[in-house]
C-alpha cells in the first residue's frame, strides 16, 4: 500500500491524498459503503461502481465467518472471487460485534466466546483466529481485534479495555507476521486507537499506535452514543499524535456533517451504515437538508429528490414517485433511496477533496454543516 498527500488545507488538518492497493487506487477523503455480508443491501456492484462511484467497500469478519463460512469463501478464492467486487475490501474484525452482543458473549484475556445470533452455536474469537479468518476472507485491509467499550463507561473500565486491546494487537501483529496472504495480493493489518471519551487515554492509545509505524491507523470506539462535540474533541487529540504521513480511518462515522467536521480534524477514511440503513426507512440526505420521503408534504411534489444534486438519481425520479414506492412497500423504493444516499455521500467526499485542493475547505465546511443538519 502507498499513500501520498497531494493537498493540505491551510485552515484545518484536512488533506487530500491517494491510496494505492493491489485492487485499485482511491482518493481520500473517502467514504466506504458497508457491505457486511458481502453485499451493500439492495445495490448491485455495477451500480456501486458506476452510479455511486464507490471505490472500496467493507465486509464484516464476524458475519462472513458465520455465513457463508470460511470453506465457501476459500473455495471461491476469497471475498473478491465470491462477490465479483473488483475494488479493495476492508473487513472489520468483529470487535464491534463484541460490543453489540453484550448479552451473548464473554470477554477474557484469551479472546471472546460468543453465541451465534443465527443458531445460538458457541464460537470463540482470539486475536490469532481473527487474523486467520481475515486471511481466508481475503480483505485488502484487515482490522486488528479490539474491544469497543460502550458509552458511557467508567474510566477504570475503559483503561483496562484499552490495555487489553493493545495486548490483543501485539498478538495480531505476531500472527499476521507469521502468515502469508492467501490469494497472492498484499493484505494490510490496521491497528485501532481506543480510549473511550477520556482525553488522556486517547492520547496514550494514539501514542502506542503511532510508535508501531503501521501503514494505516484506525480510530475506534466513537459514534457509540457520545455527543458529537466530544467525538470531535477525541479526533483532535488523535490528530495531534498519529503520524501525518499515514492515512487515518475513523470507524463507524457518521452523518454528512460528522464526516466534514472530522475531515477538518485530519481523518481520511470513513464508513457507516447510516446512509443505507436510513435510506431503507425513507430518510434521504440532500444538499438542502434531510428529507423524510414518507411525509405527506411530498405526495404531490414532482420535483427531483435533490434539486441541487449533481450525481444522484434526482433527475430520473421525483419525490412523489419515491414516496409512492415507499407507501406501497415496493422494493424499488429502498433500493433507489440507498443508491441516492450512497451517491450523495460519495459526491460530498468528492466536493470535499476539491475544496481542499482549492484551499477553501474550512469556509466551505462551515457553510455546509448547518445545511446538512437541517430537516426539510
Amino acid at each position: 500500500m502507498d499513500f501520498r498527500i497531494t493537498h493540505s488545507d491551510e485552515g484545518s488538518s484536512a488533506r487530500r491524498g491517494i491510496i494505492d492497493t493491489d485492487h485499485g487506487t482511491f482518493e481520500t477523503p473517502i467514504f466506504m459503503p458497508v457491505g457486511t455480508l458481502g453485499t451493500v443491501k439492495g445495490v448491485a456492484f455495477d451500480d456501486l461502481e458506476v452510479q455511486v462511484k464507490a471505490r472500496i467497500i467493507l465486509g464484516n469478519t464476524y458475519h462472513l465467518y458465520l455465513r457463508p463460512g470460511l470453506e465457501l469463501l476459500k473455495g471461491a478464492g476469497g471475498i473478491h472471487g465470491f462477490t465479483t467486487w473488483r475494488g479493495p475490501v476492508l473487513t472489520d474484525s468483529g470487535g464491534y460485534q463484541v460490543y453489540s452482543l453484550a448479552d451473548s458473549r464473554k470477554i477474557t484475556e484469551e479472546g471472546v466466546r460468543f453465541k451465534s445470533h443465527i443458531d445460538g452455536s458457541l464460537h470463540e474469537f482470539t486475536p490469532e483466529r481473527v487474523m486467520d479468518i481475515q486471511r481466508v476472507i481475503g480483505a485488502d485491509f484487515m482490522m486488528a481485534f479490539d474491544e469497543c467499550p460502550p458509552w458511557p463507561s467508567e474510566k477504570s473500565y475503559v483503561e483496562d479495555s484499552m490495555h487489553l486491546t493493545h495486548r490483543w494487537l501485539e498478538r495480531c501483529i505476531k500472527r499476521f507476521q507469521e502468515t502469508e496472504p492467501a490469494y497472492g495480493y498484499e493484505q494490510i493489518l490496521v491497528p485501532i486507537v481506543q480510549g473511550g471519551t477520556y482525553m488522556d487515554l486517547r492520547k496514550q492509545s494514539s501514542e502506542y499506535i503511532a510508535d508501531l509505524g503501521m501503514p494505516l491507523n484506525a480510530v475506534g470506539g466513537l459514534s457509540v452514543g457520545e455527543p458529537k462535540e466530544i467525538m470531535y474533541e477525541m479526533t483532535e487529540v488523535v490528530d495531534d499524535v498519529l503520524p501525518k504521513e499515514r492515512p487515518r480511518y475513523l470507524m463507524g462515522v457518521g452523518t454528512p456533517a460528522n464526516l466534514l467536521e472530522n475531515i477538518a480534524r485530519g481523518m481520511d477514511m470513513f464508513d457507516c451504515v447510516m446512509p443505507s440503513r436510513n435510506a431503507r426507512n425513507g430518510m434521504l440526505f440532500t444538499s438542502r437538508g434531510i428529507v423524510n420521503i414518507r411525509n405527506e408534504r411530498w405526495k404531490d411534489d414532482h420535483g427531483p429528490i435533490d434539486e441541487d444534486g449533481t450525481a444522484t438519481i434526482d433527475h430520473r425520479y421525483s419525490r412523489a414517485y419515491l414516496r409512492h414506492l415507499f407507501m406501497a412497500k415496493e422494493m424499488l423504493g429502498p433500493q433507489l433511496a440507498t443508491i441516492h444516499n450512497l451517491t450523495f455521500y460519495l459526491e460530498l467526499m468528492r466536493q470535499a477533496r476539491e475544496h481542499i485542493s482549492q484551499g477553501d475547505f474550512s469556509n466551505w465546511k462551515d457553510s455546509m454543516v448547518p445545511i446538512l443538519e437541517s430537516r426539510l
